[in-house]
């Protein structure tokens, strides 16, 4: 049953967005691939066969998703690019716009992913590495294609930064790095909570809102999406968009009705109209 709650009470909160009008907040599921399959466990634990790419994304578009998102999660610990075959395939199912992160080192790797269908790519450990590298691809692509993936731990005193698809922490302050990573060329964030991935335990609001005070650029909260008062809570909290994956994948809910129910809530998304 639809709840009657109304979530959209901002209060002081306001929807950053230009042009005097409120922006529909969207609606992004996550393929998570692995040798050419999506999969999905908790913190990448104990991974459960989710589907095949192209077909998941050509249904959650379907669905009415605003978006999809592709990380080819075992890129960067196996030292290799996100397979173009896979991101190719899922662009010929799609019609709407499709991230693409995972073993991206250099510019030359930007250019393969856009030229295989992508119309953003994500970056983490190699920004990390070298954060002249935001630069670097958004002087040569526009930053409205650069996305930072941010990868976050919580620890005492505020949060780290994990790269290498979780494996590894730094001693980076997340919320720092989010500023800095603004300044450098990142035109959208990717904010993910490690502690929460696949858990179903809701977002890191805290870290949401302490990324939110310091950046002015899109952010998408991910991990820990198991309910539609979640998504509402990090909208609330200042996301931009919402990314999940279990929620889809596993516990079979779909886009049209998490809209629903977020519209019914107040929260502004775009009308089921879209979907194909």
């Amino acid at each position: 049953m639809v709840s009657n709650r109304r979530w959209f009470s901002r209060g002081k909160q306001t929807f950053r967005r230009g042009g005097g009008g409120v922006k529909s907040l969207r609606i992004i599921p996550c393929l998570d691939v692995r040798d050419g399959r999506v999969v999905k466990g908790i913190r990448f634990q104990n991974l459960r066969d989710a589907g095949d790419p192209a077909a998941c994304a050509a249904r959650y578009q379907a669905q009415g998703a605003d978006e999809i998102v592709l990380l080819d999660v075992s890129a960067t610990p196996e030292g290799r690019n996100a397979s173009l075959k896979t991101v190719q395939a899922v662009r010929r199912c799609l019609g709407i716009p499709l991230t693409v992160g995972g073993g991206l080192r250099k510019e030359a790797d930007a250019a393969r992913y856009l030229e295989a269908g992508a119309d953003k790519v994500a970056v983490n450990t190699a920004a990390v590495e070298n954060p002249g590298l935001l630069t670097a691809l958004a002087d040569r692509f526009g930053r409205q294609c650069i996305v930072l993936s941010l990868d976050c731990a919580q620890r005492p005193g505020g949060w780290v930064v994990k790269t290498h698809s979780g494996k590894k922490d730094t001693e980076w302050d997340a919320v720092v790095w989010a500023a800095r990573a603004e300044r450098a060329g990142a035109g959208e964030i990717l904010l993910t909570s490690w502690d929460r991935d696949g858990t179903g335990q809701g977002y890191d609001l805290a870290l949401l809102q302490a990324v939110r005070q310091v950046v002015s650029v899109p952010i998408v909260a991910s991990g820990g999406a198991r309910t539609v008062a979640q998504m509402a809570a990090a909208f609330e909290a200042g996301a931009d968009a919402v990314l999940a994956a279990s929620i889809f994948h596993l516990e079979g809910r779909t886009v049209q009705s998490l809209k629903s129910e977020l519209a019914h809530g107040g929260i502004p998304v775009r009308p089921l109209e879209n979907a194909l």
